[in-house]
């Protein structure tokens, strides 16, 4: 059995009297899959910023590929082979979408010359934009904006991807897009932690699910069982959870706006 690619054990943060990270312990292995769900301010993205090097614990240890990141900063961790993308994408505007992913093959996995050069291009064509290399970022609508996003994460070259709610505002045929490039990316080797309210996402394409709320872990397993536990459906403030296993194919609601992706971020 391998061991763990991602370790955290213990790991709490708060701010003031808010606690974003209560006693957190999480192990995700080599090429897993794990989605993360909960209701707004559960502290979702404060957990990405504890792994990512974002955010500092104030108790606790983070451990990536059989080493002791926790004082590490975000950028040494994007070397190791963490990456990341954000809610709200903020790509250079006034830069071409592949000078964009440049960047972030040369800052975020340290390459150079031609091996950056290829690191971008690799990324832009994962992510279907190889037509939009010379595009100013600026000029990109929603979806293309998720995908230089999820490019600009891809080609720092990590074994760690952590997706920040790439799917919201997106229509279903999108997302469904979005859900092959992950499975994709996922299929060569790479690790995905997946935060998303776009549930049907998450169950279109993880082997495990966690339910965070109020800084802690209260669910944690397979999608169609986390999603039935009374605690899961209760934190979501009386949204009907509906999990069903149809001719193979996992179907799941929430009810209202949180699964079309119109909720708002943490």
């Amino acid at each position: 059995m391998s061991s763990p690619l991602l370790e955290l054990d213990g790991a709490a943060k708060r701010f003031g009297r808010v606690v974003v990270a209560e006693n957190l312990s999480l192990s995700v292995g080599p090429g897993d899959t794990v989605g993360i769900v909960g209701p707004n301010g559960a502290g979702k993205t404060s957990l990405f910023g504890l792994i990512s090097g974002d955010l500092s614990p104030d108790a606790g240890q983070v451990r990536f590929a059989d080493r002791t990141v926790t004082k590490l900063d975000a950028a040494a961790r994007c070397r190791l082979g963490i990456g990341r993308t954000y809610q709200v994408p903020r790509p250079f505007g006034d830069m071409t979408v592949f000078e964009n992913v440049l960047v972030a093959a040369q800052q975020g996995a340290g390459l150079r010359r031609r091996a950056s050069y290829t690191a971008a291009v690799d990324a832009l064509e994962r992510c279907g934009m190889p037509g939009q290399a010379n595009v100013p970022a600026a000029r990109l609508g929603l979806l293309q904006r998720k995908r230089l996003e999820l490019a600009r994460a891809l080609a720092s070259r990590p074994t760690l991807l952590l997706l920040d709610e790439v799917a919201g505002g997106l229509t279903d045929p999108e997302v469904a897009q979005l859900v092959e490039i992950v499975r994709g990316v996922n299929s060569d080797g790479t690790a995905v932690i997946w935060i998303e309210h776009v549930v049907r996402a998450l169950t279109a394409m993880v082997d495990r699910l966690i339910c965070l709320a109020g800084g802690s872990f209260i669910g944690d397993g397979a999608p169609a069982a986390v999603l039935a536990e009374p605690a899961v459906r209760e934190v979501f403030l009386g949204s009907e959870v509906t999990a069903s296993l149809a001719g193979g194919t996992l179907t799941t609601e929430f009810g209202g706006p949180a699964v079309d992706g119109e909720r708002g971020g943490e």
